[in-house]
């Protein structure tokens, strides 16, 4: 892993971001706190380059719904997590879809918007799959990172000011962290501590 690959990364994201009508985030069912850190900060790069965003997730159906109501009480929050069924209506042919924490098609949120959205990016740290998403624009598939949240941080640390990020922002990617890592225990590496520190 490279600091020059996750910058031209960082690039080619914000790049596509630009030419979205609108920008669509989905982790895997029963997101997890890195699920949600990981699309967290997708949002803020999207916030950053003036874009509409929204989660996509089942508010019902999922492993950190205290944490995910304490996102929602932030302003710039309060209308960003939807449905799947929602974004299927909403979702047109300039919409950008970002995967974050999976690359199986049959472990998203909503397979059906996998399907629907023609541009699609994955952000992902698991073992690549043997039914892994096709036809993918921009590929951020990182095994020896320790956390989908971990690869955004990076991302963020090339794209944004550390004024941009809200500290709500800061907490679920530092969540999405620790929880991956055990506390800092399995997985980690330099780039792990690095995220950290600048969380």
């Amino acid at each position: 892993r490279s600091k020059v690959r996750s910058r031209v990364m960082a690039n080619s994201l914000m790049e596509l971001i630009g030419q979205s009508s609108h920008v669509y985030i989905m982790g895997h069912r029963n997101a997890d706190l890195d699920s949600v850190g990981a699309a967290v900060g997708i949002a803020c790069l999207c916030r950053k380059k003036g874009k509409k965003a929204n989660i996509v997730i089942d508010l019902e159906k999922n492993a950190c719904s205290g944490f995910i109501d304490e996102i929602r009480k932030v302003p710039e929050y309060q209308d960003v997590f939807i449905s799947g069924q929602d974004a299927l209506l909403a979702a047109d042919n300039h919409s950008v879809l970002v995967v974050v924490d999976t690359n199986r098609p049959d472990r998203v949120e909503c397979m059906p918007l996998l399907e629907a959205v023609p541009k699609v990016c994955v952000v992902d740290h698991h073992n690549r799959a043997a039914d892994y998403i096709e036809s993918v624009v921009v590929n951020l598939h990182e095994t020896a990172a320790s956390s989908a949240s971990e690869l955004v941080t990076e991302l963020l640390t090339y794209s944004v000011e550390k004024k941009d990020v809200l500290p709500i922002e800061a907490k679920a990617l530092l969540a999405g962290i620790c929880l991956d890592t055990k506390f800092f225990n399995v997985r980690t590496g330099e780039s792990t501590f690095e995220a950290a520190a600048t969380l």
